[in-house]
Parts: C-alpha cells; sequence; structure tokens
C-alpha cells in the first residue's frame, strides 16, 4: 500500500507538490450513505462498534479523495471515563444529565482510564492504521469547549454559567481546567500508542472570549496540554474555533504545530497575527458550498493563493460540513483545490517531488 504524506509534510511546513485538503466533519449527514447508516445506529452506537467507525471514517476519503482521514468520534467520548453521563441527542447535541456547578460536582470527576472505558476508540484508530493510505487524524476537545457543555448542560450561544463560575471563582475553575487537560493529554497519548499519525484540539466555541480572558482562563490549559505532548512524534493542531482571529496573537509560543483558522480572517493576516512559526489550515466559509461550483472555485482559489505564499498550508474549511452539503460538489471542490495548487505551486518555482512510502 503506498502511503500518501502530503498532508503530514504541510503540517511540518514543508513545500509539496499541492495543497493537500481535508474537512472538518468529514464524515457525517451530507453523505446520504451515512445518513443510511444512522437511521440504525445513534452516534454514539457508532463510536462503540470499531468496524463500523472505522468503515464510515473511510468513506470521504474513498469518496472524495482527500488528503487525511479523521477520526469518526465525538470530542465528548472521553468525558464518560470521568463519570459524566451524557446522551447526543438529535437536533441538539451533547446533554449532560448532572451538570457541573460546584466544588463537589467538580470533586466527582474520575481519572479517565482510556484502555478501560474507551478501548473502542483505541480499536478503531488499529484498524485505521492498517487500512488508511492517508493520515488519520485523531482529536480531542479543549478544556474550555468541553468544559462549556459539562457545566450549561447543553450547547449553549452565551455561556454565561460558564463565565460566571470562571468569574466567580477562579481557583476552582483552574482545577476543572487541570482535570480536563489531564484528560486530553491521556488520551491523545494513547490515540498516538494506537497508530493515530496526527492530532487536532478542537476548541469550538472559545471565540466566545476576549482575548484578556482567553489568556487568562484558559491559555494555561491550551499551553500545558501542548507541553504534554511536545515529545509525541507527530503534527500538532490547535484549532480554536469561530469568531477566534482575535484570539491569534495569543497563541505564539504554543507547542503546536498548525493552527486552524475560520473564515473571518485572511491566511495571510493570520500569519501575521501568529508571527510565523506556524502551518496553518483553513479557512473556506462552509457556508460557500452552497454557491455555484464558480463561486466555490473562485472563493477557493483565493484562499490557495495566499495559503501558498508560504510553506506550511492544508486547506480545509473554517468550520465543519453541515448535513445539506453537497456530495458532489464537495468531491469537486477537492479535486479542484488539488489540480489549481498543483498549477499555482509549479508558478512558484521548484518544489519538491511528492514523496510516498510504503506503510510499514
Amino acid at each position: 500500500m503506498r502511503f500518501n504524506d502530503r498532508f503530514l509534510r504541510a503540517c511540518r511546513g514543508e513545500r509539496t507538490d499541492r495543497v493537500p485538503v481535508w474537512y472538518m466533519r468529514q464524515a457525517g449527514r451530507y453523505d446520504p450513505e451515512y445518513r443510511k447508516i444512522k437511521e440504525k445506529y445513534s452516534l454514539l452506537d457508532i463510536c462503540r462498534n470499531p468496524e463500523l467507525a472505522a468503515e464510515v471514517t473511510m468513506m470521504p476519503v474513498r469518496k472524495l479523495g482527500v488528503d487525511a482521514a479523521i477520526l469518526y468520534s465525538d470530542i465528548m467520548n472521553p468525558v464518560m471515563s470521568l463519570g459524566v453521563q451524557f446522551d447526543i441527542v438529535p437536533n441538539v447535541g451533547p446533554v449532560v444529565d448532572e451538570p457541573i456547578r460546584s466544588r463537589r460536582d467538580v470533586e466527582r470527576l474520575r481519572p479517565i482510564d482510556v484502555e478501560g472505558d474507551l478501548g473502542h476508540v483505541l480499536e478503531t484508530i488499529r484498524i485505521l492504521a492498517r487500512e488508511l493510505d492517508v493520515p488519520l487524524i485523531t482529536f480531542a476537545g479543549a478544556p474550555f469547549t468541553i468544559a462549556s457543555y459539562l457545566i450549561e448542560g447543553r450547547p449553549s450561544r452565551r455561556y454565561l454559567r460558564t463565565k460566571a463560575l470562571m468569574y466567580e471563582d477562579p481557583g476552582l475553575w483552574r482545577e476543572l481546567m487541570d482535570r480536563l487537560g489531564d484528560m486530553v493529554i491521556a488520551y491523545a497519548r494513547a490515540q498516538f500508542a494506537a497508530g493515530g499519525r496526527a492530532f487536532q484540539l478542537f476548541d469550538s466555541w472559545v471565540g466566545a472570549l476576549s482575548p484578556r480572558d482567553f489568556e487568562r482562563y484558559v491559555l494555561p490549559a491550551i499551553r500545558r496540554i501542548f507541553d504534554g505532548l511536545a515529545d509525541l512524534d507527530m503534527p500538532k493542531i490547535y484549532y480554536p474555533g469561530v469568531s477566534s482571529g482575535e484570539l491569534l496573537p495569543s497563541l505564539r509560543g504554543l507547542k503546536a504545530d498548525v493552527i486552524g483558522l475560520d473564515w473571518r480572517v485572511t491566511i495571510r493576516e493570520a500569519r501575521r497575527r501568529l508571527g510565523g512559526g506556524y502551518a496553518v489550515q483553513g479557512n473556506l466559509d462552509p457556508a460557500v458550498l452552497t454557491a455555484p461550483m464558480a463561486v466555490i472555485e473562485e472563493q477557493a482559489a483565493e484562499i490557495i493563493d495566499q495559503g501558498i505564499e508560504e510553506p506550511g498550508f492544508v486547506f480545509n474549511l473554517g468550520h465543519g460540513l453541515f448535513p445539506e452539503a453537497s456530495l458532489d460538489k464537495i468531491a469537486a471542490l477537492t479535486e479542484f483545490i488539488h489540480r489549481y495548487s498543483e498549477r499555482r505551486l509549479r508558478e512558484f518555482g521548484p518544489v519538491p517531488a511528492a514523496k510516498e512510502e510504503k506503510r510499514a
């Protein structure tokens, strides 16, 4: 089996012969075949079935031609090992049975037992490590984003309870951040040992914070996580979610390799705010996928043109695919990204030929 390593090389800041691409939520509801599977199985049912979870993970690789797979899972999965009961409610999201509201609630959280409670996830990764010819991205939810579900009890738009705890009891907040950070570090290390080739930390809702509050209440936990993973030989991606452009200057010095961007900041401006030293990933507005292909290609070309100004660029969306997206359009976009970027990169002068290695 020939292994396509373009995504890994781009994450390391190397030039590639074409821009690699993958999509957040690429294994999901836009695919009619996946919707048929969901008629029989819930999200959590699929996650608990390694063979089925592996198949769902591989479906977009075959259908779209993307350069990386992302594990079919949910950011809430490891939380169950802490003793938190929750369900993924259709059209709502994670709903927690007993939200965290006090010190007693924080203190009842157990240390994560990855092998004992999440062995099905690790087995899915092992299957994919054997079967895939592109890198597998594993992931976890970041402390603030997970805390927002645990405290609010369900998805929120204002995060009032979360911010209230953060402001009213900073000591308890730090303890919660540390416990969730420990969970992420243990989970990510186990995923790597099982065969993950890259890791993304999803902080989907941290853009709800001001830069001041992000630096004071959240960034220490993020730095601690990436410090705790620094010895692992794999690209590490931090995705600070939507509306996070103002947070980018705060990330300078973070021991990540790649920063994921939303569509509210250009690639060029994001690199300026980050101060260099990172590959970047993004950042097409998912809503653009509702437009005619000519419009999609025009906007994708603008992103690619800025992305290839420097080595280290991975094409993605600024947020995840949505159910109404067209499978045919996404496949056509993937083909366009490869074709257009290959031509444009030739115009930038010689670049290393695509190196493919045999899978061990």
